[in-house]
């Protein structure tokens, strides 16, 4: 679900997209998924863009959203998968990444790299 979650975000662009095993370190989810957008409007995007992804892939409904009208910091609990969508201005404040540093880095598919390499070229 991850995997998904990040082909959704990739598929509007998200930026520095990192998924996070976190399973043993925290008792709410398995992995966390960070990602970022350049405005507002790309926040909002990207998180209906994995909303949308997800319900078509695997159909799933996150449990919860917050921050969706704002656009600065969108959550998306999806039980076993918590997702952050940051501005990338937001995303560099809060460093998410930093309270799980000893936390592996799950490897994107380069199937999902290079396409996002194309869409940006």
């Amino acid at each position: 679900m991850a995997l998904a979650v990040a082909e959704g975000g990739l598929e509007k662009k998200a930026l520095n997209v990192v998924i996070l095993d976190v399973r043993g370190r925290i008792d709410y989810a398995d992995y966390v998924v960070v990602m970022a957008g350049r405005s507002d409007r790309q926040v909002q995007a990207i998180a209906r863009g994995v909303e949308e992804h997800l319900g078509r892939a695997l159909g799933r409904e996150p449990l919860a959203v917050e921050g969706r009208g704002v656009g600065q910091w969108v959550l998306m609990d999806y039980g076993d998968v918590v997702v952050h969508v940051f501005h990338e201005d937001a995303r560099g404040y809060y460093d998410l990444e930093s309270f799980w540093l000893d936390a592996a880095r799950v490897p994107l598919p380069a199937a999902l790299t290079g396409a996002a390499r194309e869409v940006d070229a």
